[in-house]
């Protein structure tokens, strides 16, 4: 039977050029959902206690003395709410954000205009900062570190480098690749936090807020937002995601009310199971299993077995098939473990190593 996709009320045919829903990746769709649905100050924000904690101190100790933030780095997984936490940094601060990302900054001169522009105090955003080119990132340097930034005026012989006064700023970098940052870039945030996946408690105080707010405005159970909690893989983005489309199907089918039945109906009929993996992910385990033993095998040949591409296999499926111990990374490629075979139900070879 066709798998549907539930939207707006109504089953969508499966579109193999439409994003996956269970990617962590930003999509068109979330713009709404995550600008409606985000908190604003530290009270508001659900997970990662270690570091409220430790931004709780150093945005209080910073205002007590009138001084701005010290520059902040966000790395993680995406979908974990580090563009959010630097809404809420910045909100705590009572200054104004400016938002940018690595990509959009294509030469100097365009960050060099973005830093002058800046207004003291200002929370200085910039997404994917791994991605800035060697030679933006020699623009931010100074600017970092004594607020300036050096401009070049004129060609040739005649040129001539202008040092222009920066106003005290915090620049806030998010990334999900912290080791691609260049040292010298990395060693100029004086705060530096991972933010982890979430755990099941905190994913369903999240789910309950996030029906309770008049963007989505839906009726929950306890057990609702526990089943949606356990398939979300421990992403925010990826929960609210959930939350809307249970929402629809419990509209139709089930009086509004998102009880547990409602979520697991609605859920098996996207096909993403209790674990949180959808059919790409399934896929890739039974594409290993059946057509090369389990493994060992390498990325481009999976990628070619499989239709999907070599980076979407390394960046949105398998961390999360690695931290649920379905696979393993060895020297000679990757392999499916006895749970992942458990979790298909897949018979393990005989003479099957059982990682």
């Amino acid at each position: 039977m066709e798998e549907k996709r539930f939207h707006s009320g109504r089953a969508q045919e499966n579109d193999p050029q439409e994003e996956r829903l269970m990617t962590a990746g930003f999509q068109a769709e979330d713009v709404d959902i995550e600008f409606s649905l985000r908190p604003r100050f530290l009270h508001e924000y659900i997970g990662q206690g270690e570091v409220k904690e430790a931004m709780e101190i150093c945005i209080g100790a910073a205002k007590r003395r009138g001084e701005p933030l010290d520059h902040v780095l966000l790395y993680g997984p995406p979908g974990l709410g580090k563009t959010t936490l630097a809404a809420v940094i910045a909100n705590e601060m009572g200054v104004n954000i400016r938002t940018t990302s690595g990509p959009a900054i294509s030469h100097a001169g365009d960050l060099a205009a973005i830093l002058t522009n800046l207004q003291p105090g200002d929370l200085l955003f910039i997404d994917e900062i791994h991605r800035l080119n060697p030679a933006v990132e020699e623009v931010l340097y100074p600017a970092m570190e004594d607020y300036a930034v050096d401009i070049i005026v004129g060609k040739g012989p005649s040129a001539r480098s202008i040092r222009l006064d920066l106003p005290r700023f915090t620049l806030v970098g998010a990334t999900t690749k912290a080791g691609m940052l260049s040292s010298p870039l990395r060693d100029r945030f004086g705060i530096v936090h991972r933010l982890q996946l979430y755990s099941l408690e905190d994913l369903v105080h999240i789910i309950t807020r996030s029906a309770s707010l008049p963007r989505i405005n839906a009726m929950i159970e306890p057990e609702g937002a526990l089943e949606i909690a356990r398939r979300s893989r421990g992403t925010p983005r990826i929960a609210n995601r959930l939350l809307m489309r249970v929402r629809d199907y419990a509209d139709m089918r089930f009086d509004g009310v998102i009880s547990a039945e409602a979520a697991q109906a609605a859920l098996d009929k996207l096909g993403i199971d209790r674990l949180g993996l959808d059919p790409v992910d399934r896929n890739l385990l039974r594409v290993m299993i059946r057509q090369f033993r389990g493994g060992p095998v390498g990325l481009e040949t999976l990628a070619a077995s499989t239709g999907e591409e070599a980076s979407t296999i390394e960046d949105v499926c398998e961390p999360f098939l690695l931290q649920l111990g379905l696979i393993a990374r060895t020297p000679r490629g990757r392999v499916v473990t006895a749970q992942g075979y458990e979790h298909m139900h897949e018979p393990l070879p005989d003479g099957q190593i059982s990682f």
